[in-house]
């Protein structure tokens, strides 16, 4: 293996550390710290520019840039158009995982985008169906997001 495949590894398993301490925090809390969040995002966007740079990885940072801004977008949109459901630190998680799956192509993204609300939904029905929720009871939805992305990673 190569040092930039190495690098690569590395950053998938950084990103896996992320992903579990913030499921934690978001189960326990229901928020997605900024302390944790944005440095993550800075470290993916560098990890991807360096590939751009150093490795010929052009095309993967700017399929990086593009998930960044497609699902960011899309959860800004979400939170904008909904009655407090979706969070700050649910966009920001959002363009995370956007720049990761968009790392990797446009089924990873789209794959890790469809997944997460699956999953989701998935765990509300259940808990609906349990009698341990009902339809207005809060959830945190970066687990799911986290897990949706490692599916789409997983799935490229």
């Amino acid at each position: 293996m190569d040092l930039a495949g190495i690098v690569v590894v590395l950053a998938h398993v950084a990103l896996l550390g992320i992903g579990a301490w913030l499921i934690v925090l978001d189960i326990g809390t229901h928020r997605l710290p900024d302390r944790i969040v944005l440095p993550a995002l800075a470290g993916a966007l560098l990890l991807a520019l360096a590939g751009a740079l150093f490795a010929e990885m052009g095309s993967r940072m700017l399929g990086a840039l593009w998930g960044m801004l497609l699902l960011g977008g899309f959860y800004a949109l979400l939170r904008a158009l909904g009655r407090g459901g979706m969070g700050g630190g649910d966009v920001k998680l959002a363009a995370l995982i956007g720049v990761v799956l968009g790392w990797h192509g446009w089924q990873a993204l789209a794959v890790g985008a469809a997944a997460a609300f699956v999953l989701g939904a998935g765990y509300a029905l259940a808990l609906i169906l349990l009698r341990r929720a009902t339809g207005s009871t809060p959830i945190a939805f970066g687990p799911w997001m986290i897990l949706g992305g490692a599916l789409g990673v997983a799935a490229a």
